[in-house]
């Protein structure tokens, strides 16, 4: 995780046009995107991935908006951002786990 915060802090990272369409139509900003990476932790992995070896990460914006964040692991030069989104409460445990 904290390979991928120097990432961000650095502009190291990128968004799929899937990640940018989603944060348009979900009203996340960039801010909110930084914030939630700035304390957010990995909740799943996917090592078969199409973009290759990605994560989950859960984070919290400085409103405590929570959003979940798909990502590529670090190995590359920048951080693809594959999606982002705020996880419904109904299928998710405290934004964690999967019910």
């Amino acid at each position: 995780m904290d390979e991928i915060r120097d990432k961000i802090k650095n502009d190291l990272f990128e968004f799929s046009k899937h990640g940018v369409d989603q944060s348009i139509i979900r009203r996340i900003s960039l801010e909110e995107f930084r914030e939630a990476i700035m304390n957010g932790k990995i909740i799943e992995d996917y090592p078969d991935d199409k973009y290759g070896p990605s994560c989950l990460i859960l984070g919290f914006t400085k409103s405590k908006r929570a959003l979940h964040i798909q990502c590529t692991y670090p190995s590359r030069p920048l951080v693809k951002i594959i999606t982002l989104y705020e996880p419904d409460p109904e299928l998710w445990f405290d934004f964690e786990v999967r019910i």
